[in-house]
């Protein structure tokens, strides 16, 4: 097991905790990628189709903070899915005079077919790094970000 020095005694970027994040991040995401790669699909626009998979439409609003993007860039994705036919714009059932986005049943199918990919791709994360510590890591997120968010 490797040993890391105490927090106050790392310096330079090693010191930062959003420098930290975001290298996990693009560690994991690099891996995700690669699985989503067999299907033509980015890790934001798999952010899309997994924030539809709920069966509800969303609003662009709802999909940009969901999938983490900012509106410009959800716009470009989600036309992209549109001209794929995995996803679809129609009325919002709850206001008919906004515009939602919905998960198209080719849409579902793709997700399907990455499902063996994504789950493999966790089990390689729970076993470098255990399934505890992953279990634990997920649940300090999760309190860091209500923290934040408070």
């Amino acid at each position: 097991m490797h040993e890391y020095p105490p927090v106050e005694q790392v310096t330079g970027l090693g010191s930062s905790l959003a420098y930290l994040l975001s290298r996990a991040e693009r560690g994991v995401n690099r891996g995700l990628a690669a699985v989503l790669a067999s299907e033509d699909v980015t890790v934001e626009q798999w952010r899309i189709l997994q924030a539809l998979a709920d069966g509800r439409g969303h609003s662009m609003g709802d999909l940009a903070e969901a999938a983490l993007m900012p509106h410009p860039t959800l716009t470009k994705a989600v036309d992209r899915l549109v001209e794929r036919a995995v996803v679809y714009r129609g009325h919002d059932p709850a206001d008919r005079r906004k515009v939602a986005v919905f998960l198209a049943d080719r849409g579902r199918d793709l997700l399907a077919r990455l499902e063996a990919g994504i789950a493999e791709h966790q089990r390689s994360i729970l076993a470098a790094y255990g399934p505890a510590r992953t279990e634990r890591l997920m649940r300090d997120l999760e309190s860091l970000l209500a923290s934040l968010e408070a």
